[in-house]
């Protein structure tokens, strides 16, 4: 699957195109200064998590869908959160780290334990197993997304970041 994100003014839009040939867009807003949805192909790739946001996608799901099919198996808010349907542990395991990786970005990384900690945290709020981190794959994210999106802020806008979904 190819996934295009074209970096915009005050909104990006993604262009999806999966290995059957169907497609998707949509536009989301700005959420710091660097894609939210690009973190996560980082994320869910560097985990291996092939049933997470961008595997949904890639499973013909619409970006724009993921939010209610969330809510419907079991995870409306944090504050409403309750142990979720199997379908989406991984969708939400990916959303919890995801936020841990963008703090990295937007601040000071933190150690691998604080990190850890902190998603280990998150994962429970959110009623699902957390999934161990090693120094290893934390430096190949962190490497990923500091280059990234590095390269993103200086291109000007229309600039696109192409990524390959590989499917498992």
């Amino acid at each position: 699957m190819k996934i295009d994100i074209i970096k915009g003014d005050k909104h990006d839009d993604i262009r999806i195109t999966r290995d059957d040939g169907t497609t998707a867009h949509t536009t989301f807003p700005k959420k710091g200064f660097f894609p939210h949805d690009a973190v996560h192909v980082v994320v869910e790739e560097e985990l291996g998590l092939k049933n997470a946001f961008w595997g949904m996608i890639a499973q013909g799901k619409h970006p724009e869908d993921i939010q209610e099919l969330a809510k419907k198996a079991g995870h409306a808010s944090a504050k409403r959160a309750r142990v979720p349907d199997a379908s989406i542990v991984e969708l939400l395991q990916a959303e919890r780290i995801v936020e841990c990786f963008e703090a990295d970005l937007w601040g000071a990384p933190a150690d691998l334990q604080t990190l850890q900690s902190v998603i280990d945290a998150a994962c429970a709020g959110s009623f699902v197993p957390t999934i161990a981190l090693d120094e290893a794959t934390t430096g190949r994210i962190r490497e990923r997304l500091a280059t990234l999106s590095k390269e993103w802020m200086a291109a000007p806008l229309s600039e696109t970041i192409r990524f390959t979904w590989a499917k498992a």
